[in-house]
């Protein structure tokens, strides 16, 4: 069972980790988000011109930090477990973030929402299964 919690951990984090690197990589270079399709109309509710900053924190938090995440879980790092909720936790936030500040909800909003609170959730069940496995 836990081999299977950690591929599947594993494949989350991976997917979530390019994307963000994918998608922040894209809003850096391209800061008025037409490499992907991102109209600047939905920056009006927030404080941001263009879709730099946002670019940025993506690419850090759910792209490098994910990617870290990933490396840890492999290599079984000390406490790698509370990294993954920490992960899902950033992730979750970050959507929830982007749901107020642009006053909608999209269709990847509600994938992306339920990948961090399943993040979440196996980082508990990898420590709850490593703390009494020890």
């Amino acid at each position: 069972m836990k081999t299977f919690l950690i591929v599947l951990t594993s494949m989350l984090l991976l997917f979530n980790g390019i994307g963000a690197i994918y998608g922040g990589g894209n809003l850096i270079l391209h800061p008025d988000g037409s490499s992907i399709q991102l109209s600047p109309d939905w920056l009006k509710h927030t404080s941001f011109q263009n879709y730099l900053i946002p670019g940025i924190i993506l690419f850090i938090t759910n792209g490098l930090f994910s990617l870290f995440v990933f490396v840890a879980l492999l290599f079984k790092f000390r406490n790698y477990s509370w990294l993954v909720m920490a992960q899902g936790a950033i992730l979750a936030g970050w959507i929830l973030i982007q749901i107020i500040l642009l006053q909608t909800i999209y269709f990847l909003h509600i994938i992306l929402g339920f990948l961090g609170v399943a993040l979440f959730i196996l980082g508990w069940m990898l420590r709850v299964r490593r703390t009494t496995s020890d």
